[in-house]
């Protein structure tokens, strides 16, 4: 939410947004699953600029101890920026309160897919990183970390994605870029267990209408089984491939 009157960019002309798409477009996504060697499960997506990195490590022996649950598998996660991923504030180097809300939110997003009571007194980490940022990042991080649980092995009720819907000039869209995220009306990323269709992530910015609301969640829910299909096909890809150490190389 960013600019109003003149200094506001045209986001929506002629039915096509600023970068050409209709409002039910996603930008394009790639995703490589198994690109770090030494975690027990990755994920690399490319979704529009956007190039983030996810890491799993475990079920392993939970530190500190005190943290430990005797009935099941504590979460961790831990989401931050790159300082040279994008110009903007939240850009530097180090913990600030965007990375700890994020690292919240995509925790309590899984933890109600991971099948944790499996693995009592361990846990469960999650490492994501932003490489470049282009809007999106939490939706972008939500889904390759899917794939990199996936890839670690470990037993989810679903594999779940993350898409964000926006309000440009009065109309709704689905993904917005970096341009629509800053001076769009409303922003509202969510999370889908696409097997069950339970929302599992749901933040908004901006004002919306009942009727508006509800054709973003319809636009959301559409994207959702888009991004699901190329998430199975990465996964599919390294069980295709003959097994021998991979290497992320980002073109």
């Amino acid at each position: 939410m960013g600019a109003t009157g003149k200094d506001r960019p045209k986001l929506f002309d002629s039915g096509k947004r600023v970068d050409g798409r209709s409002v039910d477009s996603l930008r394009s996504i790639k995703i490589e699953a198994r690109v770090l060697n030494d975690a027990d499960g990755s994920a690399y997506i490319e979704w529009g600029k956007n190039k983030i990195l996810a890491g799993v490590y475990g079920p392993s022996e939970c530190i500190p101890r005190h943290d430990q649950s005797l009935y099941r598998a504590v979460i961790k996660c831990r989401y931050n920026m790159a300082p040279f991923s994008g110009m903007e504030e939240h850009g530097r180097s180090g913990p600030n309160r965007r990375s700890k809300e994020l690292s919240k939110v995509i925790k309590e997003a899984f933890e109600n897919v991971i099948i944790s009571e499996n693995f009592p007194k361990t846990q469960i980490e999650i490492f994501v990183e932003v490489l470049q940022s282009d809007g999106g990042t939490r939706c972008a991080a939500v889904t390759a970390a899917a794939v990199a649980l996936a890839d670690a092995g470990i037993p989810m009720k679903d594999l779940i994605n993350a898409v964000a819907v926006c309000k440009i000039d009065g109309q709704m869209a689905v993904d917005p870029g970096k341009e629509e995220d800053n001076f769009g009306e409303s922003d509202m990323p969510m999370a889908f267990s696409p097997r069950t269709g339970d929302i599992l992530l749901f933040q908004m910015d901006g004002l919306l209408s009942r009727d508006e609301l509800a054709e973003g969640i319809g636009l959301a829910r559409k994207a959702s089984e888009k991004i699901r299909k190329i998430q199975v096909d990465a996964i599919a890809k390294v069980y295709d491939e003959p097994k021998e150490e991979r290497f992320l190389v980002i073109k």
